[in-house]
């Protein structure tokens, strides 16, 4: 947990105390650089408090290090475009269908059992990685033609 912490303090420290109270709505510096003090046992941060330091910072190096604690690495999400935009798109529709069809079969007899809530799941998530690629793709193809 020590290396959570100071993960934190590193992270207030860098990207400084006072611009990170203001811009992540903290009401005072000292109280944050408080809870950001590994050595100061009466202030804990929440996660809640995490969260908007790591939103504002973009820097994540106290989830990294929550993530190692418990003997995972943190990887970045990579997405890469499609071909054409239409391609995504009509893949992503695909995906979006097989959610559908899914979910009505999952439904005909009233009860959804754990198998189709898995397979709903898995048609979901799908579906949820051609979004992705749908937005990487119009990101890529801005101002060409």
């Amino acid at each position: 947990m020590q290396e959570i912490m100071r993960a934190i303090y590193d992270v207030v420290d860098e990207h400084s105390a006072t611009k990170i109270a203001q811009g992540a709505s903290f009401s005072s510096r000292t109280l944050l650089s408080q809870k950001a003090n590994p050595d100061y046992d009466s202030h804990k941060m929440n996660v809640e408090e995490l969260h908007r330091i790591m939103d504002f910072t973009k820097d994540i190096r106290p989830l990294k290090a929550w993530a190692e604690f418990f003997g995972f690495d943190l990887v970045p999400r990579s997405v890469e475009p499609a071909d054409s935009l239409a391609n995504a798109t009509l893949a992503l529709a695909s995906e979006a269908a097989d959610v559908t069809k899914a979910a009505i079969e999952a439904l005909e007899d009233g009860v959804v059992t754990r198998i189709e809530a898995k397979r709903i799941e898995r048609e979901g998530e799908e579906a949820k990685k051609k979004i992705d690629i749908v937005i990487e793709t119009a990101r890529a193809k801005v101002g060409s033609r």
